[in-house]
């Protein structure tokens, strides 16, 4: 039926990504030229295009166009030892980062609480943003003790990882005590920072790790694009 024309052009575009006619990275061709390859209305057209965006085929990028995502999904396995660069690293896939910003503030009762504190202790929340292949996947804010880690945002900036800052301080090894996740409707903000469609869901992490002899070394909330990575949790994990 015409009403539903836009199934159709959702299923080539689709088929078009799968078969890697259009790669990741391309740039959709602008709504004027799917008009005229598709021979159907504007309104079919970006109905279409909102669908494949909400299944994370499809970014739409406010001022820049339309752009096929990566695919497939990432796996990024939680386990007693959950390490970011290891997950993505191992499947081929550059990380970097970049930080949002970095406050010395009182810890919240539910930081505090985490992290062993008393409401309101001095604590250092690190706010960064994660990319795999350019892409970004995750951003949130991780918690320290300011006063077991005084100068970690320095030695973050200059060591690259968590790990390395960590060992700094002669914590060799470490250790996921809880994670926590469940998902929600993406904010607007959270949407802009991820690059992906308005309607299209994150998952909220929320993790303690703690060192060898169980005293807890950091708190932290992520926003993950659920367009992006899937979790896996395994029963058993060789340490």
């Amino acid at each position: 039926m015409i009403r539903d024309r836009w199934r159709d052009i959702r299923a080539a575009i689709e088929q078009d990504i799968m078969d890697g006619v259009l790669e990741p990275g391309a740039r959709l061709p602008t709504e004027p030229e799917l008009v005229r390859v598709y021979g159907a209305g504007r309104h079919s057209i970006r109905r279409a295009v909102a669908e494949l965006a909400k299944e994370g085929y499809l970014s739409v990028e406010q001022g820049r166009g339309t752009f096929v995502h990566p695919r497939p999904m990432l796996d990024y396995t939680i386990g007693p030892r959950t390490r970011l660069r290891r997950n993505l690293g191992a499947q081929g896939v550059s990380v970097t980062g970049e930080a949002l910003g970095v406050e010395r503030i009182g810890a919240t009762e539910r930081v505090a609480q985490r992290l062993g504190l008393s409401p309101g202790a001095l604590v250092i929340a690190s706010r960064r943003l994660s990319l795999a292949d350019d892409v970004p996947v995750s951003f949130g804010t991780i918690y320290h003790d300011a006063a077991r880690f005084p100068d970690f945002p320095e030695r973050r900036q200059k060591l690259g990882s968590i790990t390395a800052v960590y060992a700094s301080y002669n914590i060799t090894d470490y250790l996921r005590d809880s994670t926590r996740i469940y998902a929600r409707p993406a904010r607007p903000e959270e949407a802009r920072q991820l690059r992906q469609h308005p309607d299209m869901p994150v998952i909220v992490v929320r993790a303690v790790d703690k060192d060898m002899d169980d005293a807890a070394l950091s708190y932290s909330e992520v926003i993950w694009s659920a367009a992006r990575v899937k979790f896996n949790i395994p029963n058993n994990e060789d340490t």
